[in-house]
């Protein structure tokens, strides 16, 4: 079937970066899962630039590229292509689908922005259990005596705590959205 969707969601994963205080995915990248060239993508946000809003895309600087070439975000300048690349929000990867106009574009869209929203989702759960682990380590240092006889129960603790981040990790599984014929 032409809708089915070979990229893996690690290999989407991976390719979301931070810049600005938001997450993001590169027009290259993007160009790649979508099965078109990067040059095609870019024309087509030039010719509908109104429904991409710089808060949601804009073009990385010379100093946001060589911080991610630093940090190994992307391994050297030369794979951009010579041109600063621009940076899509998840707000934008579904404009996206709607400029390209292909049913890949529009399958792979809907994948990406459901990685997105359960990223967010695993954030959000994990900063309630850091908090706890922060309260717990508070309570640990206050105890003036040796905690070496709490090593196996505080093991247990983060064995636990482990289970529960990998529980909320685990994709849900979803109901179908469409029409199902009779």
């Amino acid at each position: 079937m032409d809708n089915e969707i070979i990229v893996s969601e690690s290999h989407v994963i991976s390719k979301i970066y931070l810049a600005r205080g938001q997450k993001i995915m590169l027009d290259r990248d993007l160009a790649e899962i979508y099965g078109v060239e990067t040059r095609r993508l870019n024309e087509q946000v030039k010719r509908n630039r109104e429904r991409f809003p710089q808060n949601f895309m804009f073009q990385l600087t010379d100093q946001e590229v060589e911080n991610m070439v630093s940090q190994n975000a992307i391994p050297s300048k030369q794979l951009l292509g010579g041109s600063l690349p621009h940076a899509f929000t998840e707000h934008e990867v579904l404009m996206l689908a709607n400029v390209l106009k292909s049913s890949r574009a529009v399958a792979v869209s809907i994948k990406i922005i459901d990685i997105f929203v359960r990223l967010r989702e695993a954030l959000l759960a994990n900063q309630g259990i850091l908090l706890k682990i922060e309260q717990l380590d508070k309570k640990i240092s206050n105890i003036g005596h040796d905690v070496k006889m709490h090593d196996g129960e505080i093991e247990t603790i983060f064995e636990l705590i482990k289970e529960i981040m990998e529980e909320k990790m685990r994709p849900k599984p979803r109901m179908p959205i469409g029409f199902k014929p009779q």
